[in-house]
């Protein structure tokens, strides 16, 4: 399968062949570094990493990836670049085009990696947008199909705020590859109407279902992979604090969601967690709205279902994968 040159945007861009590929690749890829095989075939190539939006596992799956691979790579930090300040979009592309054979923008509007894309010249991947995150959906993805052994059919749950990066990715990865998912949570919360449509075309081909429901006995009752993420993100005010935990804490991944999927059930969640209070934030909010963990209990998050660290690492296998398909070493 030839993805030489293609852009990594949204995975509407990709069919579930090519999005089975990029799973397969990227566990060939895992195989040979857990054998300590050599596969830096892409020596000489350079990427450029844009990160307006600061990420632990998002910076060094690029960077360890791309090292793998032979390639180097130059890291922009949100005040290492003038993108959108003193030069616009399209000419920051057309530079960095130039320069790179690839970039990785990781920020806010999906319209600025569409941009950045239209303009390079080059492969543009997406590490995470306000409405995207399809390279977390390949390592999801990944993850559970080591941990199941296939993924049609699967079942998976996503709880907490559904309207944005991770709720429309799940939905739309799932969708493709005809597994069933459910967004549990507050009805202000489930995904946009039409990209739930759009959804559900998808799913008309593949056999996968689409369901949005307030009811967590509902919407968890025998689901094989209960998914969330934080209910506030990166950029958003404070503000927002005390609306989503009032709203959502009916919606937290507990031990009695756990049982209500079943003893064969995993947990999942992109990272970073607030599960207990040992960070800054999640003591500063801990203290100020009086909770000890939020999205997810410190006992499911420590607990045997929890997935999450095979998780973490199956980000750079699957970028790994993206990059290396996307610049022809495949």
């Amino acid at each position: 399968m030839d993805l030489k040159g293609r852009n990594f945007l949204t995975l509407k861009d990709f069919t579930p062949e090519e999005i089975t590929y990029l799973i397969d690749l990227a566990a060939e890829y895992k195989d040979k570094k857990k054998k300590g095989i050599l596969h830096d075939t892409l020596r000489g190539k350079n990427i450029a990493l844009i990160f307006e939006k600061t990420s632990t596992r998002t910076r060094c799956s690029f960077e360890v990836a791309a090292h793998d691979l032979g390639i180097g790579t130059t890291y922009l930090e949100p005040s290492g670049s003038q993108i959108g300040k003193k030069e616009s979009i399209a000419d920051t592309a057309r530079v960095l085009g130039r320069m790179y054979e690839g970039i990785e923008y990781r920020g806010y509007e999906q319209a600025i990696v569409e941009e950045l894309a239209k303009y390079a010249g080059v492969p543009v991947w997406n590490g995470l947008t306000n409405e995207y995150h399809p390279t977390q959906m390949l390592a999801d993805m990944l993850t559970i199909r080591e941990h199941f052994g296939h993924l049609k059919n699967i079942r998976l749950t996503y709880m907490g705020d559904a309207r944005y990066n991770m709720g429309n990715s799940l939905m739309i990865v799932c969708a493709k590859l005809g597994m069933h998912f459910t967004a549990c949570t507050a009805k202000e919360y489930f995904p946009d109407e039409t990209l739930v449509a759009q959804c559900k075309e998808y799913a008309a081909q593949s056999g996968a279902t689409i369901t949005l429901t307030e009811d967590v006995n509902a919407g968890t009752k025998g689901a094989d992979v209960i998914y969330t993420d934080v209910w506030v993100s990166m950029g958003e005010p404070e503000e927002v604090w005390e609306e989503r935990i009032e709203k959502l804490s009916a919606y937290k991944v507990t031990k009695a969601v756990m049982d209500s999927a079943g003893e064969n059930a995993v947990f999942l969640h992109c990272l970073p967690a607030f599960h207990d209070l040992k960070t800054k934030i999640g003591k500063e909010q801990g203290e100020k709205y009086g909770f000890t963990e939020l999205e997810v209990t410190d006992e499911v998050f420590e607990s045997a279902q929890s997935l999450v660290f095979e998780e973490a690492e199956n980000r750079m296998h699957t970028i790994k994968a993206v990059i290396a398909a996307t610049l022809g070493a495949v």
